[in-house]
């Protein structure tokens, strides 16, 4: 069902609601209003019928005979007067005789001086009348067919008038439906011609204000985001593309020279040696690709466990100085450690080493002498790692890009590299909660800073 019909259905029942609740009170208190008038008429008439027969002094066959040749209706009530033994005095119509009174009933009105109640649709009305001093018991009793008959018109009234009500409501809330939810279904239409090719559209935020502008500017951020995942997904493609054609169009090309003659056992060495140097360059890009890919998971996904962050660094220090004959990696503390959760996190293990070996293999391979040094520190909120070389140096114009995935600079004429180990860093410490920073120096060294909140301030973030 769609919401504009469940939203005209809803606003038609509530409607519908409170008008049979209007109706039924009219009624109700008409019926009431009608009822107490006619009691009260009853009265008046036995009242009236008394006083003609003892004040007046008419004869009551007189009464008899205006009674029965009355055309009026308000003259049509029926009217017995008793005296308080009981014996019949005046009846309009004693042959007829609707309420058929008994001994009870008349010592019933003479305890309560009067009464009304029902026999069918016939009201009665019991009064108890003093005349000169002298008690009389007097009935009046008709059916207030007059009454019943407005009652009965004012019935079909409202029900004419909650039907008709009823049909408007339903279309005046259709087209109020349709009014409110227009904007949602201009959203609808336009996000229908928004695919891959056309990331660059956008929905209209209208007012800014409202909760259909509300929609419209979360839409379109969320596009903004695509736009960009988009952009980088090609992107990354591309070089990808980019990265894994060179080692392996190297390799294509050694394999092709072997092919076409037979080659001394030197120069098989030679291509053997290239072959692997190729190969070793798609292990290490594969393996970046893998961990950048993991780097990116949604963190609900990563397993964290309390960590201390000396112990990673001394791991990652080992890994390095196994895989990287000649290289030297320092590890310095700045100040004395007072307390270990000021060196400790809870974070992925895994994760942390390997950003911890990519800023310490930088370090290395730009150092002429391929050394590295990691300087650790802390205050009240931070661990802080200053990872330091006195290498190459990055140009200031470069540094705003070195965390960009496949981005190299100048350096690349020194080093070979993928472009992948910084992006990954920076995408791993922001997992952690944590920042990273450079700052470089031509020919004089780059030093990175990495702050990472430690156990005193993570217990609210995790």
């Amino acid at each position: 069902m769609q919401i504009k019909t469940r939203l005209t259905i809803l606003f038609t029942i509530l409607v519908a609601t409170l008008l049979l609740v209007f109706a039924l009170t009219i009624y109700y208190t008409s019926s009431k209003t009608r009822e107490e008038e006619y009691f009260k008429r009853l009265k008046q008439q036995a009242s009236i019928k008394a006083s003609l027969l003892f004040d007046s002094k008419i004869a009551p066959n007189v009464l008899q005979t205006i009674y029965k040749k009355s055309n009026n209706t308000l003259f049509l009530e029926e009217v017995a007067i008793y005296d308080t033994s009981f014996h019949l005095l005046y009846h309009d119509a004693v042959d007829i005789d609707k309420v058929k009174e008994t001994r009870p009933l008349i010592d019933s009105i003479i305890s309560l001086k009067e009464i009304n109640f029902y026999i069918k649709e016939l009201q009665v009305v019991g009064i108890l009348y003093e005349h000169n001093g002298t008690p009389y018991i007097i009935t009046a009793a008709a059916i207030d067919n007059f009454g019943y008959a407005k009652l009965s018109k004012l019935k079909n009234t409202l029900l004419a008038a909650f039907a008709i009500a009823i049909v408007i409501t339903f279309f005046v809330g259709l087209f109020l439906a349709r009014q409110a939810l227009q904007p949602f279904a201009k959203i609808v239409n336009k996000v229908k011609n928004i695919t891959a090719r056309n990331l660059d559209l956008r929905i209209d935020e209208g007012n800014r204000k409202d909760e259909v502008a509300a929609l419209a500017i979360t839409f379109n951020e969320m596009l903004n985001r695509l736009e960009e995942s988009f952009d980088a997904q090609k992107q990354f493609v591309s070089n990808i593309s980019h990265e894994l054609r060179t080692p392996l169009t190297a390799m294509l090309a050694e394999l092709q020279l072997m092919a076409q003659k037979t080659r001394s056992i030197e120069e098989y060495r030679l291509a053997n040696q290239h072959l692997i140097l190729d190969t070793q360059k798609l292990i290490r890009l594969s393996n970046s690709l893998l961990d950048f890919a993991k780097a990116n998971y949604d963190t609900g996904q990563i397993a964290f466990k309390e960590l201390r962050i000396d112990e990673i660094l001394l791991d990652a220090q080992k890994d390095v100085l196994h895989n990287q004959a000649g290289h030297t990696v320092k590890i310095v503390f700045e100040k004395e450690i007072e307390e270990d959760d000021y060196i400790s996190l809870k974070g992925n293990e895994y994760l942390l080493k390997t950003a911890f070996i990519n800023l310490m293999e930088n370090g290395c391979k730009f150092s002429a002498n391929h050394q590295s040094s990691v300087f650790i520190s802390y205050n009240d909120k931070n661990t802080i790692l200053k990872f330091t070389d006195e290498g190459i140096g990055i140009a200031e114009e470069e540094l705003q890009h070195i965390f960009d995935p496949f981005y190299r600079g100048n350096n690349k004429k020194f080093v070979d590299g993928n472009g992948i180990g910084l992006a990954l860093t920076k995408r791993i410490i922001q997992i952690h909660n944590g920042n990273i920073s450079v700052s470089s120096v031509v020919n004089k060294g780059t030093t990175f800073t990495v702050s990472l909140p430690h156990l005193f301030v993570q217990s609210a973030a995790f």
